[in-house]
């Protein structure tokens, strides 16, 4: 018995079959792709909702509302990281996400900010922050009806939990990613996805995929007027 068939491993064919094999496997990729220009076109045009609540969060600045944390930019996106009050350390699952976060420069260039919210008291934040080496902006929301309101602090004495918690009996934290636009100082709630609908959103092009104004590149299927470059220009 070879060594190759004593662990687990894909049939062993010829470079002609492989070759069949990968380029059917690639019409599938390719459409795959498209059906995701289709949704990322549809996610372009769904509506959004004036945020009408004011919320104060801590931040290495003082007190911020949502407003503050556009940084002056077009875009928000906030992730929802998993960190209870009465925790000391962040969720494991968040934290492998925010690790696997490189360069996220391409955002600011296209009027967008990325920050991160937790419910937890601002000074566990800094701390694990400071642990794990991260960049990024991070806030407490602590106090606030902020991770209910945008159903990632599901207690069912306080809201309903909805899209696919609603026919679970979670409770508790949950990881998820929310868009905000801004129109002068109208702050509107655009999207929101939550456990593996953010799994993929590990880098720029797939965060920003998430906006109203997705990677503003000429390639898109966008509405009239939305601001667009040469794609790979």
């Amino acid at each position: 018995m070879s060594h190759a068939e004593e662990i687990p491993h894909p049939p062993i064919v010829t470079e002609e079959e492989w070759l069949a094999e990968r380029v059917s496997l690639l019409a599938e990729e390719k459409a795959h792709t498209r059906e995701m220009d289709r949704i990322n076109a549809k996610r372009r045009r769904l509506g959004m909702v004036k945020v009408e609540k004011d919320y104060v969060f801590e931040g290495t600045e003082g007190k911020k509302s949502l407003l503050d944390l556009f940084d002056g930019r077009r875009q928000l996106i906030v992730y929802h990281f998993m960190f209870e009050p009465t925790s000391d350390v962040g969720c494991p699952g968040c934290t492998s996400y925010i690790n696997a976060i490189n360069d996220l420069s391409d955002l600011p260039k296209r009027d967008t900010t990325f920050v991160m919210i937790s419910r937890a008291p601002l000074e566990k934040l800094l701390k694990y922050k400071a642990e794990q080496g991260w960049a990024w902006n991070w806030l407490s929301s602590g106090g606030t009806d902020f991770n209910y309101d945008y159903k990632v602090t599901i207690d069912p004495a306080v809201t309903e939990p909805v899209y696919n918690y609603k026919d679970t009996k979670a409770t508790g934290e949950m990881p998820g990613t929310s868009v905000f636009f801004r129109i002068g100082e109208d702050v509107y709630h655009t999207y929101s996805c939550y456990a593996r609908g953010g799994e993929s959103t590990t880098h720029s092009y797939a965060l920003l995929d998430l906006t109203p104004y997705g990677r503003q590149e000429d390639f898109e299927d966008s509405p009239e007027g939305w601001p667009q470059r040469p794609t790979y220009g």
